[in-house]
This record gives C-alpha cells, sequence and structure tokens, in this order.
C-alpha cells in the first residue's frame, strides 16, 4: 500500500485548521476561565444540561452529545458536583446508568457566564467569516463529524469516543 500524502494546498489547509482550531480552543478557554474559573469542558456540560427537559441527561447521552468519554465526563462532572452546579441521580430506567442534572446554581454560573462566551465566540470566529463561509463551515464540519461517527448501528464500541471502555465507567 502507498501512502496517500497530502498535497501542498491540504497541507496547507490542515495546518491552518490546526492553527485555527488551537487559538480558538485557547481564546475561548481563557476567557471561561476568568469568567467562570471553569474550562471549555465544563461549560460545555453545564450549557448541554441546560438544553434538556427537565436540565437533565443520561451520563452516556452527555458524552455522546460532547463526543467525550465516558471517563472524561464523569471527570467533570465530579468536579461540577464538588461545586453544586450538577448533581447525579440514579437512572431508573437502566440501573447501569445515571442521570446528570444541572442544579439552580449551575444555571445561574451559565446565565452570568453565556453573554461572555457567545461574544469571545462571535468576536474570535464569526466576525471573521461571511455568512456564505459561516454555511459551508457548518456544511464542511457536519460532513466530517458524520464520517468520523459512521453509521452507528454498524459502529464498533471503540470508533466513537463515548462507547470505549476505559479502566473508570463513567456511565
Amino acid at each position: 500500500m502507498t501512502t496517500r500524502w497530502l498535497t501542498p494546498e491540504e497541507q496547507r489547509a490542515w495546518r491552518a485548521y490546526l492553527a485555527a482550531a488551537r487559538l480558538l480552543d485557547d481564546a475561548i478557554d481563557r476567557n471561561l476561565q476568568q469568567d467562570a474559573g471553569m474550562p471549555h469542558l465544563f461549560y460545555s456540560v453545564l450549557a448541554n444540561l441546560s438544553e434538556a427537559p427537565d436540565r437533565r441527561l443520561r451520563m452516556t447521552d452527555l458524552a455522546e452529545s460532547l463526543k467525550i468519554t465516558r471517563s472524561r465526563l464523569t471527570y467533570a462532572v465530579t468536579r461540577l458536583e464538588r461545586d453544586g452546579l450538577v448533581r447525579r441521580e440514579d437512572c431508573r430506567w437502566d440501573k447501569r446508568s445515571s442521570i446528570a442534572v444541572l442544579t439552580d446554581e449551575g444555571m445561574a454560573v451559565l446565565e452570568r457566564t453565556a453573554p461572555g462566551h457567545v461574544e469571545t465566540v462571535r468576536a474570535t470566529l464569526f466576525d471573521r467569516l461571511t455568512p456564505e463561509q459561516v454555511r459551508q463551515m457548518e456544511e464542511i464540519f457536519t460532513g466530517v463529524a458524520r464520517g468520523l461517527q459512521g453509521d452507528e448501528a454498524q459502529a464498533g464500541a471503540d470508533d466513537v469516543p463515548w462507547r470505549r471502555r476505559s479502566s473508570c465507567s463513567g456511565s
């Protein structure tokens, strides 16, 4: 099998993506650390729970929504629990699972933090793009995500992060 090396154009696009992704992650993390004392992942947990019915999600579903491993989610939820922003409950219909619930205090933190977070995302990304580029960005990354997730019915256990086994089970 021969290696399919990137063309010069693909190499430039790949490196531009990496640079932008790292700089965006850094800008968003710095803003959230300053405004709420938490990293982007913790904010994302709160935001996802705030959008769920009754502000609660099964841990496995939350990991899938965030596209992270269950053990990484368990770590984040444990820290958020310690701060009183999230609590866990037993899942009545699946004894192997637990439910993450956004507390009123967690919702208050999210409501205080969201305006600054949105402004950071807008200033660092969307203000630099045309409406057509925003549409293209959505199309591109939706296609990439679909391709990486594959057909979940046929995907193996290790094909997506939220299904991976680890020594520390988070759901």
